[in-house]
């Protein structure tokens, strides 16, 4: 999607960066358009390599309090990942703040393989079976501190993180203006009240946050298997039950979905009650970021409005959810 923070660079602007991260110049250069927030284009290069360009927005874009150092994080997220043995495209070279364009980017190594948003491969209960098994390696790093470090939103527990991470997100809202189903006041009282039960997390864990098919690559060579996941700029340190919100996007986790039985053969994990309370708690906080992020994306309208609608109607449905909930844990 066309978005205000992604940056355009010429031929030439392409060519310099690749000489000077890489040593080779650009050939051939294809812009990648199904991101969101950055720039990304698959870059030739004149020594026979591949490589994927990812640059950060304008230094001087006012962006979203929690998309400070974004591609730092996601650097970071690579080794880690790569680390827990999680297939992930590595990287062949980071700037950061690059003195010529300012900012920051990654090169990273391209994938052969084809995003599983764009085609219906067969058996894909056994490759969300597959992903369900990477996503709870992920899930297994840990870290020392909940929230986005790179960001500056951080908290000794997950609650005070994540009420953080719910706080600076709706105090965006006063620099961009947003269209929310209930006043932001009320927002954060309601999930304030639902809050408790984030005290169950004790220990900070990698979480993506932004697991969908267009951040899964797929070998089709052969049996189709899981490539690689990328983007992993959204990622925080937090509870890995978040992960289930973004694959089940606009919907629910059923116990049979194949992404949490893949999940439970690596590590257990159980959907009790408090446990849905919290993924109601991320899915309101995933709605909030679809609503609010437009503002400094300032998206096209065409492409953005079912967004929008259904990011509407799900935070206000989940946000009755979560009140019903802190009213039966208060009875």
């Amino acid at each position: 999607m066309d978005s205000r923070t992604k940056r355009r660079l010429s031929p030439a602007e392409l060519d310099a960066l690749a000489r000077r991260a890489l040593g080779a110049g650009v050939t051939t250069s294809t812009e990648l358009t199904d991101g969101y927030a950055n720039a990304v284009w698959r870059l030739g290069l004149d020594d026979g390599r591949e490589v994927v360009l990812k640059l950060s927005p304008p230094p001087d874009l006012d962006q979203l309090s929690y998309e400070r150092n974004l591609l730092r994080m996601e650097a970071a997220v690579i080794e880690l990942a790569l680390g827990a043995g999680v297939p992930v495209a590595g990287i062949l070279h980071a700037g950061f703040d690059d003195p010529v364009l300012g900012g920051d980017y990654l090169m990273l190594m391209a994938l052969d393989g084809v995003s599983w948003n764009d085609v219906k491969p067969a058996g894909e209960d056994a490759l969300r079976r597959e992903l369900g098994r990477h996503l709870a390696r992920f899930n297994a790093v840990t870290g020392e501190v909940f929230g986005y470090p790179h960001a500056g939103i951080v908290g000794a527990t997950w609650r005070e993180a994540f009420l953080a991470m719910v706080a600076a997100l709706l105090g965006d809202t006063e620099r961009y203006p947003t269209a929310l189903p209930r006043p932001v006041e009320e927002i954060m009282v309601v999930i304030e009240d639902a809050s408790p039960v984030l005290d169950e997390v004790t220990t900070p864990r990698l979480v993506h946050f932004d697991v969908w098919n267009g951040n899964v690559f797929l070998d089709l060579s052969g049996p189709p298997r899981i490539q690689a996941i990328i983007d992993h700029e959204r990622a925080f340190w937090g509870d890995p039950l978040a992960e289930f919100v973004t694959p089940t996007i606009f919907g629910e986790l059923r116990e049979d979905d194949p992404l949490l039985l893949g999940y439970r053969e690596v590590t257990p994990l159980e959907l009790t009650p408090s446990a849905r309370t919290r993924i109601d708690l991320y899915r309101a906080y995933l709605y909030l970021i679809l609503l609010v992020e437009a503002g400094p994306r300032q998206y096209p309208e065409n492409e953005y409005a079912r967004i929008r609608t259904s990011a509407t109607a799900s935070l206000d449905g989940v946000l009755n959810r979560l009140v019903s909930a802190s009213l039966g844990a208060g009875g």
